[in-house]
């Protein structure tokens, strides 16, 4: 999730994604029973530990792809060979019959147009547009709330069936349901959720607000999770210590592509110092901000992967490093193509 000041360079958001999901509603709960016989069935089960360190990939790096259910997520890892996902809330929370949002549609495209470089100011019918939208999703959320306060937990379970018995593992899970907003149901139900899925620990963006830190911690303790901070270019090596402190359910989610474009901070010795905490870490390829903080294919840019990833071979360090695809998708390409190119280039830096 960007915030206001720091735009996407790809098609969409993060936060344009989540609320654009809703729109594979109709494929969300497919049986895995359709699954059998098919080529998707008979593929070959991933592997994508590469010398001890589990790479695996977010939900977010498939936004382009067309069919944005569960099923289709388990299906582009298979292809693009990985073998563990962070798993965003909106697919999950589909196939577990949450019910669609009639918004989606329309949320989607102002959540691009947000997401545009140099745009124009908007119209008066563009804002007026937005407001609506905004509005409506508002009006969604408290009723996707009242769902979730009541939501089968089973279903997450089928789910978990389904990614492990294809050789996928659901190491993270990120639901819309961990703001200071939320009630204290909806984050008793996203724990649970993501302990049904598997989930070693949830994700959400660092809130100022460290009470709700101490709070998210304390509810995560309790389920036998953690909760894994996520960060942008607010990042500082100090950022999570409040947080840190205020819950051993506490954790870093590190953006590694983000610590570094935010100050061209050392993300290598970032990671010597709290290896302990980080949760996950997620791996993309930015320029410093001298630089220009640019996105760019791995191997570009000056974020330091090959380090990170042979610090974690080396250390033994057993948390996930997530491939977050943000750089442009080259034309004749797409997101399952590039994910296996981010893969193959772990392995070559881990081999």
């Amino acid at each position: 999730m960007k915030n206001e000041n720091e735009r996407a360079p790809s098609i969409l958001s993060r936060r344009g994604f989540v609320g654009g999901l809703a729109l594979a509603a109709g494929a969300g709960v497919m049986a895995p029973s359709l699954f059998k016989g098919t080529a998707f069935a008979q593929a070959q089960r991933p592997n994508s530990v590469i010398r001890g360190v589990q790479i695996g990939v977010i939900t977010y790096s498939f936004r382009s792809m067309p069919d944005q259910s569960a099923q289709a997520l388990l299906r582009y890892c298979l292809e693009s060979g990985v073998s563990a996902i962070e798993l965003m809330g909106d697919p999950a929370e589909l196939f577990a019959g949450l019910p669609p949002n009639p918004n989606a549609d329309r949320l989607r495209r102002v959540r691009i147009r947000d997401a545009m470089t140099n745009a124009p100011p908007l119209t008066a019918a563009e804002q007026k547009e937005k407001a609506d939208v905004m509005a409506a999703q508002a009006d969604y959320q408290k009723k996707a709330a009242v769902w979730r306060a009541t939501a089968p937990i089973s279903r997450f379970v089928e789910l978990r069936k389904l990614f492990n018995d294809a050789g996928v593992t659901i190491y993270g899970f990120k639901p819309s349901a961990f703001e200071v907003s939320s009630t204290d149901a909806e984050i008793d139900y996203g724990m649970r959720a993501a302990k049904a899925l598997g989930a070693s620990h949830v994700t959400v963006e660092l809130p100022a607000d460290t009470s709700h830190a101490a709070r998210l911690g304390a509810a995560a303790l309790q389920h036998g999770v953690q909760v894994g901070y996520h960060q942008h270019l607010q990042a500082t090596p100090t950022l999570w210590d409040a947080a840190l402190a205020a819950s051993k359910g506490n954790g870093i989610n590190l953006d590694l592509g983000h610590f570094t474009a935010a100050g061209d901070y050392d993300g290598v010795a970032f990671m010597r110092t709290h290896a302990d905490r980080i949760t996950s870490m997620h791996l993309k390829d930015r320029r410093t901000r001298a630089n220009g903080q640019a996105n760019l294919p791995w191997g570009s840019g000056d974020t330091p992967v090959v380090a990170a990833l042979q610090l974690m071979r080396d250390r033994n360090h057993r948390f996930p490093a997530t491939i977050e695809l943000e750089y442009d998708i080259p034309r004749g390409s797409d997101a399952v193509r590039e994910v296996a190119r981010c893969l193959e280039f772990c392995r070559k830096a881990l081999g």
